[in-house]
């Protein structure tokens, strides 16, 4: 992911990885991991994503962090909700009644700014990186998270076939990140209808990374 192309999608409106409704394989799994009301759920690279909508009516506070101010302006005016904004070193500051949106570089978040979080809710990060950046970005989040448990959803197909973002994440790659430190659980694996952008085979994969004691 470049920041000005990302910046220039949000500018452009062209925002087709936005989806309109909750993630289905968020509101399909979420329920297994049996995770307390009150609960603060990381959202890493989290544009206006309605699962944050669905997430608060749930009972749960969010954190997130997202490149473009674009996004989180429009994620507020979708909640209905004026929030307080303030500056956190690089980074600005979206806050309202039990959800905290930082505006800036992935890699300006500090453990101390994020704060305390019960899980991480990866489906639109890790995706939209490329391999290189997926190294810096796992490790960075393991450490600003303190290897909190994760929920992550990733796609897997021919990137022979189509370029990504999103891009294919197999199951060996999981591994080399994270089964260092978590137990990785494979929740799921669901064909995605018509195949990713309509022109490759594809499928959806759920993880549930736990942390090893």
């Amino acid at each position: 992911m470049e920041f000005n192309h990302w910046h220039d999608r949000w500018e452009q409106n062209q925002i087709g990885f936005h989806e309109g409704q909750p993630n289905v394989l968020l509101v399909e799994y979420f329920s297994a991991l049996a995770l307390d009301k009150g609960s603060r759920i990381m959202l890493p690279l989290c544009g206006k994503t309605v699962d944050i909508h669905w997430l608060l009516e749930q009972g749960y506070q969010v954190v997130g962090i997202e490149l473009s101010e674009i996004a989180v302006k429009q994620l507020f005016e979708d909640l209905a909700t004026t929030p307080t904004i303030t500056e956190v070193g690089a980074l600005k500051r979206y806050e309202a009644t039990n959800v905290v949106i930082y505006v800036g570089d992935f890699f300006e978040l500090t453990e101390e700014a994020l704060g305390a979080v019960d899980l991480v809710y990866d489906r639109a990060a890790l995706v939209a990186l490329t391999e290189p950046q997926r190294k810096r970005y796992t490790a960075h989040l393991r450490q600003i998270t303190q290897n909190a448990p994760q929920l992550v959803i990733c796609y897997e197909y021919d990137q022979s076939i189509v370029a990504g973002p999103p891009h294919s994440i197999s199951a060996e790659e999981m591994r080399q990140h994270y089964a260092e430190y978590f137990e990785l659980k494979h929740l799921a694996e669901v064909p995605v209808e018509g195949g990713l952008k309509g022109t490759c085979p594809s499928t959806e994969h759920v993880w549930y990374l736990e942390p090893i004691n």
